[in-house]
C-alpha cells in the first residue's frame, strides 16, 4: 500500500488542552504509513463562532481550504467539530456557485480564492477506514487487547449532518466499532449511545451538560464496559476531566478511564502508556493494561 499523506489539522482545542490525543495519533499514523504534513498557517475552523457570525465561519474554514488546495493535499483533523465544519463548508461552496462568489469576495481581501473539488477533509477513524484499511490495522496489531471490554462514543459532529458527513450511520453508526473490535477489544452496546456529551452548551449552563454526561457514564457502566473509547477532544474532556465534578454533582462513583481511541490502538500496536500520554487521562487508565494479559 503506497504511503498515505495528509495535512494535519489539529484546531483549536488538542494542542492547548488535549495533547495526549495528538501524541497518541501521529505515534500509531506513523507506524501505519501515514505521512502528516504540518500546516502552521491553519486558522480555527470557525465553529465556535457559528451562531454569532456565520460569515466569519465561512471565511475562516474557506482560507483552511485554500491552503490545502495550494498544497493540493487532502485535510485530516482528529477533532469531529472541526471535520464538521470544514467538510460542510468545503460541500456547500462546491454547491452554492452565489456562495462561493460571496465567500471568495472575502477572500480576495487576503489574496485567497477557493476553487473547490480538488480536495477533501477526513477524520481520523475516516481515513483509517478509508484509505489505511482494518486490514492493515489489524496487521499492525502485535498485543491483542483480548478480555478489555469497553464502549465507544462517537459524538454529534462526526455523524451530523449526514448530508455534509455521510461516512457513517448517524443513528446507527459502526465504523468506530470496527475500529475497536480491530485491536481485539470488545466493544459492548449500551443504552442512549449517539446521545450528546453535552458539552456545546456549557458555555451556557454548566450543570445540564454534567447530568447528561452523568446520564452517558451510568449507561456505560450498567453494561460494564471498562472504559469508554473517544475520538472528540470535547467529549473527552467532558467524561475524562470533567468526571470528577460529575461525581460529585451526582454523588455517584463512576471511575472509567476514557481513552481516545488511537491510545487504544497504540496498547495494542505495542507501544508503552508513556508513549501515549496515558499518564495525562483525568481518571487512572493503568487498571486497563494487565486485562489482556
Amino acid at each position: 500500500m503506497a504511503e498515505l499523506k495528509y495535512l494535519m489539522f489539529l484546531g483549536c482545542v488538542i494542542p492547548y488542552r488535549i495533547s495526549s490525543y495528538e501524541i497518541s495519533a501521529r505515534k500509531v499514523l506513523e507506524r501505519l504509513g501515514v505521512e502528516l504534513v504540518e500546516m502552521p498557517e491553519f486558522n480555527c475552523c470557525g465553529l465556535p463562532i457559528d451562531s454569532v457570525a456565520h460569515d466569519a465561519m465561512l471565511v475562516l474554514a474557506a482560507r483552511n481550504l485554500c491552503l490545502a488546495e495550494e498544497k493540493n493535499l487532502n485535510i485530516l483533523t482528529l477533532c469531529t467539530g472541526c471535520a464538521g465544519t470544514l467538510r460542510k463548508v468545503n460541500k456547500s461552496l462546491e454547491a452554492d456557485k452565489k456562495l462561493k462568489e460571496h465567500v471568495n469576495g472575502h477572500l480576495k481581501e487576503i489574496g485567497m480564492e477557493f476553487k473547490g473539488g480538488k480536495i477533501v477533509v477526513k477524520h481520523l477513524i475516516q481515513a483509517l477506514i478509508e484509505d489505511v484499511s482494518l486490514e492493515k490495522i489489524k496487521d499492525a496489531v502485535v498485543k491483542p487487547l483480548t478480555g478489555l471490554k469497553v464502549a465507544e462514543h462517537n459524538g454529534c459532529h462526526i455523524l451530523r449532518p449526514a448530508k455534509y458527513i455521510g461516512f457513517d450511520d448517524p443513528e446507527n453508526p459502526v465504523l468506530l466499532k470496527r475500529l475497536i473490535e480491530a485491536t481485539g477489544a470488545e466493544c459492548l452496546d449500551y443504552m442512549y449511545e449517539t446521545d450528546c456529551c453535552g458539552a456545546p452548551i456549557i458555555g451556557v449552563n454548566d450543570k445540564i451538560p454534567l447530568y447528561l454526561a452523568g446520564d452517558k457514564l451510568r449507561n456505560v457502566k450498567s453494561v460494564d464496559a471498562q472504559a469508554l473509547i473517544t475520538v472528540c477532544p470535547f467529549c473527552h474532556m467532558m467524561f475524562d476531566i470533567n468526571q470528577p465534578r460529575i461525581e460529585r454533582l451526582l454523588e455517584e462513583e463512576f471511575g472509567i478511564p476514557v481513552l481516545h481511541y488511537p491510545q487504544l490502538l497504540g496498547l495494542a500496536m505495542g507501544f508503552t502508556p508513556q508513549e501515549l500520554a496515558l499518564e495525562e487521562l483525568r481518571v487512572d487508565a493503568t487498571k486497563l493494561l494487565n486485562v489482556s494479559q
